[in-house]
């Protein structure tokens, strides 16, 4: 696989990619800064997240237990403050580009993909949830693009659907292990080599831990992507501040421990001035913190803690408007949006044609009992 230039694969050094998210707060200025903090770091890429809030959420939208942790009440107002427009994104597009790293977007409607094409993103990338968006994940592959696919609170059997899907993409198509908890309590670095070994896919770790070293040991697992949250402040109000780096701190040094622990060149090392040897006499110790012990078993699966991120932030089969009884159900009638408590959005087709069994209210996620 490649970005850009960059080869990805086990010849080669892990890809980290620095995730601002939604860390700018809704402020351009920020996002701007926290470029120049991961080009300097000596990150690959930063990675931007494009929604507009009124696509991506039904009024029947939820938080997450961690948004509420974070201190969020409102699930729509938490997303419209957080929004930067395709204008803002060009502005840290252009600034990646000219710091000499890679710019990469998260859509999360497929309307949007085409909106984001507009701009000089160098590879695509699905959130979690959207592992079972059909739709969304197709619209990014027809792209050309590279893409990348992390696999947050999924299965193993979800995963291998959503790569069929992917199938014409596969040469430029990587996916990621990832807990989608924030932050994760168990690294379950052992999916990494389910993923790997039931798609033979580049595989790599979005990595939710609090740990500096996780990275590291995703390396050894076989990771070759990494992606980091990085913030300017962990204590700053919003949902994903506090289980991010510190992007002017702490990014240098998650990449350094990464570099030491892959089949690396030492040129690599050398001319982006990671330091090479670093000490692995915290190794073991840390093997114990993260209960390693548990992850040799190479398997994927859906923490208790992920639960409540598949029923929230996935995305149902959605009425537009108001839907009467009896009614046949066209494409027109229908939107994809979170939350995941509906009919999920790679069965979108099987709804188009069906009739209405009751009145359906508008803007809320369809359910088996509202058909015939």
């Amino acid at each position: 696989m490649r970005i850009g230039d960059r080869e990805i694969g086990v010849d080669f050094p892990p890809y980290v990619i620095a995730e601002i998210g939604v860390n700018h707060d809704g402020e351009v200025t920020r996002a701007l800064e926290l470029t120049d903090a991961a080009a300097d770091a000596g990150a690959d890429a930063v990675k931007l997240q494009f929604f507009e809030t009124d696509r991506l959420m039904s009024k029947a939208a939820k938080l997450a237990a961690y948004q509420r942790n974070a201190g969020e009440t409102d699930p729509i107002e938490m997303l419209r403050r957080l929004e930067l427009t395709i204008d803002e994104m060009e502005l840290v597009v252009d600034r990646a580009h000219e710091r000499g790293i890679h710019a990469i977007v998260t859509v999360f409607s497929t309307e949007l993909v085409e909106i984001a094409e507009t701009l000089a993103w160098d590879a695509y990338k699905s959130a979690s949830p959207d592992i079972v968006n059909k739709p969304l994940l197709e619209a990014m592959a027809r792209t050309g693009k590279p893409m990348i696919v992390s696999t947050g609170a999924s299965t193993l059997d979800e995963i291998v659907q959503a790569v069929g899907w992917l199938d014409n993409a596969r040469d430029r198509l990587a996916v990621l292990q990832c807990v989608s908890c924030y932050p994760a309590p168990d690294s379950a670095l052992g999916g990494i080599t389910a993923i790997a070994d039931a798609t033979g896919l580049v595989v790599g770790y979005s990595d939710h831990t609090a740990e500096l070293e996780t990275g590291q040991m995703a390396c050894v697992w076989g990771a070759r992507v990494l992606e980091k949250h990085i913030t300017y402040d962990r204590l700053a109000p919003g949902p994903d501040h506090q289980a991010s780096l510190i992007a002017s701190l702490e990014l240098r040094r998650y990449i350094e421990l990464s570099c030491a622990h892959t089949i690396l060149s030492e040129a690599f090392c050398v001319a982006t001035g990671h330091s090479k040897g670093v000490s692995t006499d915290n190794v073991a110790g840390y093997l114990s913190a993260m209960n390693m012990a548990e992850q040799t078993a190479t398997q994927k699966r859906v923490l208790d803690c992920e639960r409540d991120v598949r029923e929230v932030s996935r995305q149902s089969v959605v009425s537009v408007e108001s839907i009467s009884a009896g009614t046949t159900i066209t494409r027109g009638m229908l939107a994809i949006k979170r939350p995941g408590t509906g009919i999920l959005a790679y069965r979108l087709d099987e709804v188009v044609g069906r009739t209405a069994a009751r009145d359906i209210d508008g803007d809320v996620p369809i359910v088996e009992e509202d058909l015939q």
